[in-house]
């Protein structure tokens, strides 16, 4: 029996985040267990004494009428501090719960709260490691806990508890290895966690009960699940739009028939029969991803080969295999063996990892992930690391784990999981990966992806941008000193000064030591040279902070890049040849793992030396190079980009195979700009002879949506930059008053977009919203987007990087304001050096790239705005050139057929009026 500790889990809700500054609490909610088992609740509003801010009142719908009659904190606050003692104190992110309630007890002239705590974040990142999202509101949806109002303290108390008891629970399935390892680790975390690891630990030991898992070293591991052998019916292809509408309808009830979708599948179909390689550009609405799995499934079945299906992100990936393969499964009734294979750096390298939970001098981060992965090792069956959601902190950890071509296998055996995805992948119908595997595999002495009939590549657009990152090469100041950094000197506890676990003379250690030394004053000259011409030539190019230069504008000495690299490379000689002449008797497994982890960072090294050797000695007339620098954060900021040009032949090779094998489908929802048919599909290197195929939705699918120019906006040209900056932050406030948030500003600058909204900040007008803002707002693209979405009172500023891929459904987005129309800066280092190509071509550079490449995104930019039938939106352009340039039209044509209207500022206030008073 396990110890019965009482809980009492609370949750508050405030008027801010400070109650130094004034905050104050507005809800306080309590619930308290005993013997796992809710057994009381205590809830109550609180009157702040001040106004409840009106984002607060957005995100916790608790109103000032709610509060005003409620008790005051210091009529409450002694009966709660009375509950709470004798209790274990819990909080669902506890760092604010607990030091408020605290300063608020303080403030009333209360004793503070003694107490021991644990932090359900902690323990659930813990006990659930692949969570996408580790907010209450996501995890009670994973986990299928009722929260009816997220963000009210008493429903998210209760959620809070019944989060806690899920994560016991899921603590007591776990093998007792595990548990044992966990307990091991878990005095080093930041709650009291601890009592309940030896709880279960004790438990478990009683119980005698056997674990169903692998075990490598003293490690659990899942098993794989055996694979359930169901005959697969041969269904032929369901040629007449009845066949289909019948057999759809079996798996989607409500079915709707979509004739764009019916046409891509025939479309599909004709090409898979025939071997023939096609494009299809299939717009939001058709239903592509149905439209192209269910004749690549009946295909694979005949064939009894699989139909590789590559798309661009890992996200994607895992989305086609758990949520559109089981459609197909429900409307064929049978049994689609899926498989997913990604590149091997994907997966968890066991030997690694083990060598790594050996070692004692660990951080709070590396401790923490160790602990995330011994759950997830009992969970996944495929060993992707990105099923893990780490920390920034622990994803450094996670890094030194991966598989990668070095890795010991043979120390794994069967276990390796990357050698699993293989296996399974020889046996699948479906075999889905990303664009960059595809690009790799040209370079395997045996591709793995050649057992195919056919390949469908969806998100095709997106292939021009796996094969550019492939040949991507980046210098960052910041990673280099982080790598440099890990070998020290004798005098710090680094790799260097534990060369004496080997027993190196100390004579060699200072060798050594001079070495790593001077290698680290090279490269900090270089750096300066680097940063010293860049602030000479940067005098000219305004007031912008951040800033963007061609590496060939700063004609640097080669010389001095030159001599970093052959020091570096002395360097790494030097400790190859020491480690292997020192450690060749040595057994004991802490040493062993000091080993390793010297060659983890000299194979670090030895690829950094490589990227510093083809960005600063290599330079190709089909390659761009160039640096970026915030001049506030100097040297730190100091990035050098290196990008290919020419990815056709990359491509062309990568999917050779492919095209011996059978059909090559092309799929994506914007493949074509109505000027240049063949802007992308030419990147692609596809032949103009190939067929493009394009697919409509439906005449009434984008009835909810209006585009609106605004006629008054300045000419950019005519007038400064703080007189347009400040008319398009009057227009950005004007429309989110009316529309009341939910709204997208895309920029073309970063630095545009930034004095936008420092204007807009600065004018307070905008207060009650919450404004989210790339570049500014810490966080990923991703977690800005969910930060937005959790907010209808929000406003979200992005550039042209922002709305790739982004996906905002639903009444998240209801208006995109486009700053300017969407084109690259001439002064772009990259685009200048692609122009200069265009024109020694004999090409003019606006026509043949610049204006479809802003075409392009501007479809891509509409199309985040209208994602399903319901959905209504309004597309505000303020750059007046969409209709007094003659290239105007080539963006309105390539959207589809919707209401454009031209407004003044003023009249665009009424329209949007009118269009907010009528909606549904």
């Amino acid at each position: 029996m396990m110890e019965n500790h009482k809980y009492a889990v609370v949750d508050i809700e405030t008027t801010g985040h400070s109650s130094t500054n004034g905050d104050r609490i507005i809800q306080l909610a309590i619930v308290f267990i005993e013997n796992n088992k809710i057994v009381n609740t205590y809830t109550t509003f609180v009157d702040p004494e001040k106004p409840i801010p009106l984002f607060i009142q957005d995100l916790t719908k608790i109103e000032n009428s709610d509060v005003r009659n409620a008790p005051l904190f210091e009529d409450i606050g002694a009966e709660v501090l009375e509950m709470l003692q004798d209790h274990i104190f819990v909080a669902h992110n506890i760092n604010f719960d607990l030091p408020f309630l605290q300063k608020e007890l303080k403030r009333v002239g209360l004793p503070k709260l003694v107490c021991k705590t644990m932090d359900t974040v902690e323990f659930t990142k813990i006990m659930f490691p692949n969570l996408y999202s580790y907010k209450l509101q996501d995890i009670a949806g994973e986990l299928d806990i009722d929260l009816e109002s997220a963000h009210r303290a008493d429903d998210d108390a209760l959620a809070t508890a019944y989060l806690l008891l899920k994560c016991i629970e899921q603590l007591m399935k776990l093998p007792l290895k595990t548990i044992e390892l966990l307990h091991k680790r878990s005095f080093q975390l930041k709650s009291n966690l601890s009592i309940l690891f030896f709880d279960v630990l004790v438990s478990k030991r009683k119980e005698q009960s056997p674990d169903n898992f692998l075990i490598y070293r003293g490690i659990p591991i899942k098993e794989l699940s055996k694979e359930i052998q169901e005959k697969t019916e041969l269904r032929s292809f369901p040629e007449t739009k009845e066949m289909k509408v019948e057999l759809l309808s079996k798996g989607f009830p409500n079915f709707e028939e979509r004739k764009g979708q019916f046409e891509l599948m025939d479309q599909i179909q004709a090409a898979l029969t025939n071997e023939l390689e096609i494009v299809c550009e299939a717009e939001t609405g058709i239903g592509k991803t149905l439209g192209y799995l269910l004749p690549a499934v009946l295909y694979a079945f005949k064939m009894h080969k699989p139909v590789i299906i590559s798309t661009y992100t890992t996200h994607l990936i895992d989305q086609l295999v758990t949520e559109e393969i089981p459609k197909i499964n429900a409307i064929l009734e049978t049994n689609v063996k899926a498989a997913s294979l990604k590149g091997m750096h994907h997966y968890i390298d066991l030997y690694s990892f083990w060598q790594q939970v050996q070692l004692d001098d660990e951080s709070y981060d590396e401790t923490f992930t160790i602990m995330q992965i011994l759950v997830w090792l009992t969970l996944t069956e495929d060993g992707d690391l990105t099923e893990l959601n780490a920390s920034g902190g622990g994803q450094l950890f996670v890094d030194k784990i991966r598989r990668g071509s070095l890795s010991n296998i043979k120390e794994v055996g069967k276990n390796d999981f990357y050698e699993r995805a293989l296996r399974k992948s020889e046996n699948c119908h479906i075999l889905v990966t990303n664009h960059a595997m595809v690009m790799t595999d040209q370079e395997r002495d045996q591709p793995i992806l050649t057992s195919g009939c056919a390949m469908i590549v969806d998100e095709a657009h997106q292939m021009i941008h796996a094969s550019m990152s492939r040949g991507e090469r980046i210098f960052s100041y910041t990673n280099w000193k982080y790598v440099l950094g890990q070998f020290g000197t004798l005098d710090t506890e680094q790799l260097l000064q534990k060369l004496e676990l080997l027993y190196v003379p100390m004579s060699l250690q200072i060798q050594l030591e001079k070495q790593y030394v001077e290698t680290i004053e090279k490269f900090d000259r270089a750096v300066s040279y680097v940063i010293d011409a860049f602030l000479q030539k940067s005098k000219k190019n305004g007031k912008s902070t951040k800033k963007m230069i061609a590496l060939e504008d700063l004609e640097l000495d080669q010389s001095i890049f030159r001599s970093v690299a052959n020091s570096i490379q002395v360097f790494i000689f030097s400790t190859k040849s020491m480690i292997n002449s020192y450690s060749k008797h040595v057994e004991e497994e802490k040493i062993q793992s000091f080993i390793n982890e010297w060659q983890y960072w000299i194979r670090e090294l030895d690829i950094k030396v490589s990227e510093w050797d083809e960005i600063f000695l290599q330079n190709r007339i089909t390659e761009a190079r160039w640096l970026e620098i915030d001049t506030r954060s100097i040297p730190g900021s100091l990035t050098v980009i290196k990008r290919p040009l020419n990815y056709k032949e990359d491509i062309k090779k990568a999917l050779m195979a492919h095209r011996e094998a059978g059909a090559v489908i092309w799929t994506s929802g914007t493949l074509t700009v109505p000027s240049n048919r063949h802007f992308i599909t030419s990147q692609l290197g596809l032949s103009p002879a190939i067929p493009i195929f394009q697919f409509k939705a439906s005449s009434d699918y984008y009835n909810g949506a209006e585009l609106l120019i605004v006629e008054n906006m300045p000419d950019i040209k005519q007038v400064s930059q703080s007189d347009y900056i400040e008319a398009v932050a009057e227009a950005v406030v004007q429309t989110v008053l009316v529309s009341e948030g939910r709204c997208f500003v895309l920029f073309t600058s970063q630095d545009m977009l930034r004095k936008t909204v420092e204007l807009i900040q600065d004018t307070h007008l905008l207060d009650d919203y919450m404004l989210f803002a790339q570049g500014m707002t810490s966080g990923s693209k991703m977690r800005l987007l969910k930060s937005f979405q959790r907010f209808s009172k929000s406003v979200l500023f992005g550039t042209n990087s922002f709305w790739e891929g982004v996906d905002v459904p639903g009444d998240a987005l209801s208006v995109i304001i486009m700053v300017r129309l969407p084109f690259s800066s001439p002064d772009d280092p990259l685009f200048k050096k692609r122009a200069d190509l265009i024109t020694k071509n004999g090409q003019n550079p606006f026509s043949s790239y610049s204006l479809p490449e802003a075409v392009l995104r501007f479809r891509q930019g509409f199309g985040r705005l209208i994602r399903s039938s319901s959905d209504k939106g309004v597309f505000i352009v303020l750059d007046r050139r969409i209709e007094t340039k003659s290239y105007g039209s080539d963006f309105l044509q390539a959207i589809p057929n919707i209401p454009v209207k031209k407004v003044s500022l003023e009249n665009m206030v009424l329209e949007l009026e009118n269009w907010y008073t009528n909606e549904g």
